[in-house]
């Protein structure tokens, strides 16, 4: 037996020592032991009921439905069931977990937990039969009131039932209703959902937040109206009223109002799910006639129909063809002033495959802007293999309403992007608040796969005027250029040298070349090039695409120093040649291609760089070791002066780069890839500076004293030969010259002597000077009986091309040391002339002074 005080104070009871203890409420009602010794104060006796009312109770509420009001109100737990300490509602000294209060009842109850939001919601249902007697149309009240109700999420339900020939209209006020996907939550708490019916089908129309557009639906054949307030919410209207219309022959019709700019979000009935099949629904739109309103279609899915067709149709104020039919992949129409219209159609669909009909769209009203009045023509009439995209650039745009940037063909059809293609001839518009939302980016394809058609042929690289004069922004002008394969290479010249884009020396114009390689397979990215430096040329061994690239609004005003031309030439095995010139006051800045992820694998790529006459170039590397680890072959660099062709071939694996260096004439730097391991990539990187050649004045001084001993030795051997001359006999002049004497001892050593005087006593091996045409006279002679004299021992200076190709790399497999190599070593296989030889010819000049630019040399083993 338990032995309980009244809740209704305090009690005392006593502890060891005689000392009373305060005693509170909640341990009012608890098993006593035995005694203990302990002295006690006797207390009345009181039973504890059955259904203990603990404190933790709420206080109890009542509701009262009138009878014959078609009201039910049901508590029921929430859904999902949260995992809390089990929570009851107490109904006549009952634990109920639901409970179901009709018309007429009168009911009291509580709940004995604190928090009975967390486990139970009220759903208050009214039915409206509109098919036996009067419609109640008017203002809807929330019935019973939420001042009655306990602090639950409540749910009111109207559900409404008439004849299909009834329309009804729900009218909302301001704040009016805004579309949200289902299972979006509203920022308040506070949703409506909101359905139809076909027969006996509902149809979900949408589910809606406050704070929007829509401030009617009109339906016909009842509607189920259900209005979703959170426990918190202190709300006690409904928002709306019911009017009565006559039959609108479709599904259902939602009027969205716009006071000012704005945008909506509107979907197709069921969404996700499919639209009903061969259904009507429209959207009336109300829009300030000194706005402008543009439809975009955010998403949509089409049914497989068997007949009729899928369509949205418009009625556009002052069209003379309305209505005017688009299928849901077209453009849809923009840049509208007024009030308009948009249905969608469905079909009778396959049964057997149905498919799913569904639409989600944008309408966005504005302010008309001054481009939108003006009309721009894009002439691309001449153009191949060109298109142009008119699009958004990505910026970060706030959570406010932003107006919409659209882009109309023609004024009316309007969307966010736009594409142009070559072969027509293109009007367009813009509905846009700030244009600088928007930019253009446009592709051209130059292929030429005649080698004999395209050799030599050139193409200019230029943005056409029609794109130049839109109000919006040029962001890429991409060219690909195509030429036959292993056939054919490309060179290309630009109006003004370029400057190669670097950390050290970066381009400060509005406009930039981006060239790579688009040979398939083939990562290569030559560099980005801008006006202003001395890269005079770059020649490309395979197909490439170049992009013009704007970085300012203010490239219109610098279009003109845009200019490139790609010219055919004959096919090389290197990937790329950069042809430089460098300017006097500043240095060069050179990098190789792919730069950031480095060379790619068994790759050349050389600079041919030009020293003028009176300066010396001094080259200098920025790094120490390029970094680079071959997994298979060498990695190679040559340096190589173009007038000496003296080179010198450095591994770029294994030794650090060269200090800086001088050339007084203009040279090659060539470097070859081998195949690197992962993460050591080839990435050379360097600066050439000219300055003026200066003299030494010792320089000056040997040079004229080497001059004056050079004149005494020729004028101490002109004295000679005129000595030695006066002692020669006089010998016939007759065309004999150049045969033996036939006094000469030709027998071989070892025979007896045919001459009685020895060589010192005999004239024999003496001779008289012969001009070398009487000798040679019959070989001299041309096809006209003339004489010729040739250039004997003379210097004559190369006249053939010189410089046009790069050296040519050592062999990956080659482990060479660095070398100098030059071509004035004379060659091994050359005898040179026997001293003991009687004299010697003097060979015809045939004339052939080409000399090839580069012999392959093999590097020399290092000496002892």
């Amino acid at each position: 037996m338990s032995r309980c005080i009244r809740s209704t104070g305090h009690a005392f009871v006593p502890e060891r020592g005689g000392q009373n203890t305060h005693v509170s409420p909640a341990r009012l009602c608890e098993p006593l032991g035995p005694p203990t010794g302990l002295t006690y104060t006797r207390l009345p006796i009181i039973r504890c009921p059955q259904a203990v009312s603990s404190p933790e109770t709420q206080k109890a509420s009542e509701i009262a439905l009138p009878p014959g009001s078609d009201i039910t109100v049901l508590i029921k737990p929430g859904t999902p069931a949260l995992p809390l300490k089990p929570c009851y509602i107490i109904h006549n000294k009952r634990q109920l977990t639901t409970l179901i209060i009709r018309s007429g009842e009168k009911v009291n109850f509580s709940f004995n937990c604190q928090n009975p939001e967390k486990h139970f919601v009220i759903e208050t249902q009214k039915s409206i039969d509109c098919m036996s007697g009067p419609c109640p149309f008017g203002e809807v009240a929330l019935q019973p009131s939420t001042s009655v109700l306990p602090t639950l999420n409540r749910t009111f339900i109207w559900d409404v039932r008439a004849h299909k020939s009834i329309g009804l209209e729900l009218q909302f006020s301001v704040p009016r209703l805004r579309q949200v996907a289902p299972g979006v939550s509203c920022p308040d708490g506070v949703t409506y959902t909101i359905s139809g019916r076909i027969d006996a089908t509902v149809v979900r129309i949408g589910t809606f937040c406050s704070n929007g557009t829509v401030s009617r639906i009109k339906m016909q054949e009842g509607v189920k109206m259900a209005l979703h307030l959170p426990w918190f919410h202190k709300r006690n209207f409904s928002g709306f009223s019911i009017a009565n219309r006559s039959s609108i022959k479709r599904l259902c019709i939602i009027e969205s109002v716009f006071e000012d700019e704005g945008s909506a979000t509107l979907m197709s009935a069921n969404y996700p799910d499919g639209f009903p099949e061969d259904e009507l629904m429209t959207w009336q739109f109300v829009v300030p006639p000194h706005l402008r309103a543009s439809v975009s279609f955010l998403h949509f899915n089409v049914s497989n129909c068997e007949k009729k067709e899928e369509r949205v149709e418009y009625y556009i104020p002052g069209s003379t063809t309305n209505p005017e039919v688009f299928k849901l992949g077209d453009k849809q129409p923009g840049n509208m002033a007024g009030n308009f219209n948009l249905s969608l159609q469905g079909c009778d669909q396959d049964a057997q495959n149905p498919g799913v009909l569904r639409l989600q769209f944008q309408v966005l009203v504005q302010h008309p802007q001054n481009e939108s009045n003006k009309i721009y023509v894009v002439d691309l009439s001449n153009e191949q293999a060109m298109s142009l995209t008119i699009e958004p650039r990505p910026i970060r745009l706030s959570r406010k309403f932003v107006p919409g940037c659209f882009v109309c063909l023609e004024s009316r059809t309007c969307s966010t992007n736009l594409t142009l293609t070559s072969g027509s001839k293109h009007r367009i518009s813009f509905l846009c608040d700030n244009l600088t939302r928007l930019w253009v980016n446009a592709e051209k394809t130059i292929s030429c796969m005649d080698q004999r058609y395209c050799y030599k042929r050139s193409y200019s690289l230029q943005v056409p005027g029609d794109i130049l004069q839109l109000p919006v922004q040029l962001h890429d002008f991409s060219w690909k250029v195509l030429v036959p394969k292993d056939r054919l290479s490309l060179a290309l010249l630009p109006a003004q040298k370029l400057q190669q884009h670097t950390s050290e020396k970066a381009c400060n114009t509005s406009f930039s070349y981006l060239v790579a390689s688009t040979v398939p397979g083939q990562d290569l990215y030559f560099g980005s090039f801008c006006p202003g430096g001395s890269i005079r040329q770059i020649q490309v061994k395979q197909n490439i695409s170049v992009t013009l690239r704007t970085f300012a609004p203010g490239f219109q005003q610098e279009a003109s120093r845009q200019g490139l031309t790609v010219s055919f030439i004959p096919y090389f095995k290197e990937e790329g040649v950069f042809t430089v010139t460098p300017d006097t006051k500043s240095k060069v800045y050179l990098r190789s291609p792919n730069w950031d992820q480095g060379l790619p694998s068994l790759t050349s790529v050389s600079w041919n760089i030009t020293v003028p006459s009176g300066q010396v170039a001094c080259l200098t590397f920025l790094k120490e070791r390029t970094g680079v680890v071959c997994q298979t072959g060498r990695a190679f660099m040559i340096i190589q002066e173009q007038r000496t062709r003296a080179e010198e071939v450095f591994s770029l694996e294994d030794e650090v780069l060269p200090k800086p260096s001088f050339h007084h004439h203009s040279f090659w730097v060539n470097i070859s890839n081998c195949s690197p391991v992962s993460g050591k990539q080839l990435d050379l990187f360097f600066w050439v500076l000219l300055t003026p050649r200066t003299i030494d004045l010792t320089v000056i001084v040997s040079v004229i004293v080497g001059g004056a001993a050079l004149l005494l030795v020729a004028l101490g051997l002109i004295i000679c030969l005129v000595r030695k001359n006066r002692k020669k006999k006089t010998t016939s002049k007759g065309l004999s010259v150049g045969v033996y004497n036939g006094n000469v001892n030709t027998q071989m050593p070892m025979q007896p002597k045919k001459f009685p005087k020895g060589r010192k006593d005999s004239d024999s091996h003496e001779y008289a000077v012969i001009d070398d045409t009487m000798v040679y006279g019959h070989l001299l002679q041309d096809s006209n009986g003339s004489f010729q004299r040739p250039e004997v021992d003379t210097y004559r200076p190369f006249l053939g091309p010189m410089g046009d190709c790069p050296p040519s790399p050592p062999l990956t497999g080659s482990r060479a040391p660095t070398a100098k190599l030059t071509t004035d070593q004379p060659s091994s296989s050359v005898p040179a002339e026997s001293e003991s030889e009687p004299y010697t010819f003097s060979h015809p000049n045939n004339g052939n002074t080409d000399i090839p630019l580069l012999d392959t040399h093999k590097p020399s083993e290092p000496e002892e």
